[in-house]
């Protein structure tokens, strides 16, 4: 979509802060105002208008598409988005285990074995970890504890850890990463392990580093986007 605005600002709002478009409120793209908690990330999201060029390049925007995501897409029914958020603690990533080679074994363990510590003594839960890609139930406990803890959390948190969740392939790691438990760069290298290990044994690939790099993009966008709230 071409420009069709000189200036983007924000103020505040009945309960947040409006994004201003030449002085007119930005609209969602189901027609809801695009009005965010915080005003850091409406000045942020501001931003990200006022730096578009002739054309609007949405891929560039990636706060406005997540605010735009928890206004319209979670927010009229968050309780259904939490509990499909919440399914992938069942099968989540830290507790599937390679078995050999020793090095990747090891290096599982050091980034892993953290977070999965630090839910345990969080949330007061356990978990299976196991050897192999075969699905293994969690304890009906742990299912609940986490559903819970995602439920708890509000549209623009939800729509956030969204990202986290889907491109780490890690529910424990995206909560660890929200409430500051990990650093983002660790968070990185945890949910990317396996497939820096393959790169690191097989050698670069232009096509797996572009796509890895697409999925880093996001995963830091979703942070940043938490971080403003």
């Amino acid at each position: 979509m071409k420009r069709f605005y000189k200036d983007a600002a924000a103020r505040p709002a009945e309960g947040g802060h409006e994004i201003l478009l030449d002085g007119r409120p930005v609209k969602t793209p189901a027609r809801h105002p695009l009005a965010v908690p915080s005003e850091r990330l409406a000045a942020a999201i501001a931003q990200e208008w006022q730096a578009q060029g002739e054309k609007i390049e949405a891929r560039s925007m990636p706060l406005t598409g997540l605010a735009n995501a928890a206004i319209d897409r979670v927010a009229p029914d968050k309780e259904t988005f939490a509990r499909g958020l919440a399914l992938y603690g069942e099968s989540d990533l830290l507790c599937y285990r390679a078995e050999s080679p020793a090095g990747l074994v090891a290096r599982q363990s050091e980034l892993w074995d953290p977070p999965l510590a630090w839910a345990r003594r969080r949330f007061d839960i356990n978990f299976e970890v196991v050897p192999g890609i075969i699905h293994r139930p969690q304890p009906q406990n742990t299912i609940q504890q986490l559903a819970h803890a995602v439920a708890a959390r509000d549209p623009f948190e939800l729509a956030a850890l969204s990202p986290l969740v889907t491109i780490g392939g890690s529910l424990v790691l995206a909560l660890a990463l929200a409430e500051g438990e990990v650093d983002l760069e660790t968070a990185w290298a945890a949910a990317t392990l396996d497939e820096q290990w393959q790169l690191e044994q097989w050698g670069a690939d232009a096509e797996a580093e572009k796509a890895l790099e697409g999925r880093r993009r996001d995963f830091d966008a979703a942070y940043r986007f938490l971080q403003l709230l």
